[in-house]
């Protein structure tokens, strides 16, 4: 075989095997930018700083649209467990949404301010239910009742807002309570 045809076909397998390296260490990238930016909006939509916890989310299938559903309806649901939204349950709730990120002009605020002027249907406290079932039993222990206790404390604050009857006796209705209790068991707490 003469040389020059070894050599062209020795060219030919290198620039081969570097356009298929460079290929994979270009998808290597873009995944990585990928998982970067889900990170970023993760954790802007939930308050949560730890990466550690970010990275378990998102290997679980939790995007930042999910976690803010997760968080926001339990919220939602307690303040209008009674049949109607009070100013203070309301303020609560809008705190708690600035807390997770869900500020002046994001989706998810359009969708939560909906959400504040109209009761949603019962059918989203049970979809949100079945989702969080469902998902419990793909996470880790700790971070499944980590993040139910979180959701809880939340929908407590909300349930809480209101004070009782002119600040005295429980400041948790009957109704608010059930609502609590779904959310303990959706969590498997």
């Amino acid at each position: 075989m003469p040389e020059d045809l070894l050599g062209e076909r020795k060219r030919t397998l290198e620039e081969e095997f570097f356009r298929n390296a460079n290929a994979a260490v270009l998808e290597q990238l873009r995944a990585t930018r990928k998982r970067e930016e889900a990170r970023l909006a993760l954790q802007d939509a939930s308050g949560i700083s730890d990466s550690a916890i970010i990275d378990r989310l998102i290997d679980a299938g939790i995007d930042a649209t999910a976690i803010s559903a997760l968080e926001v309806v339990p919220m939602v649901a307690a303040g209008w467990a009674d049949g109607k939204l009070e100013p203070e349950e309301r303020r609560a709730i809008l705190e708690g949404a600035a807390a997770m990120g869900l500020g002046e002009g994001s989706q998810g605020r359009a969708m939560l301010e909906g959400w504040l002027t109209q009761p949603p249907p019962p059918s989203m406290l049970a979809a949100w239910g079945d989702y969080v079932q469902g998902l419990s039993q793909t996470l880790p222990p700790d971070l499944r009742v980590a993040l139910g206790n979180e959701t809880l404390q939340r929908a407590r604050a909300t349930a809480e807002a209101r004070g009782g009857f002119m600040g005295l006796g429980s400041k948790v209705s009957p109704e608010e309570q059930a609502v609590l209790e779904r959310i303990k068991r959706a969590f498997g707490l």
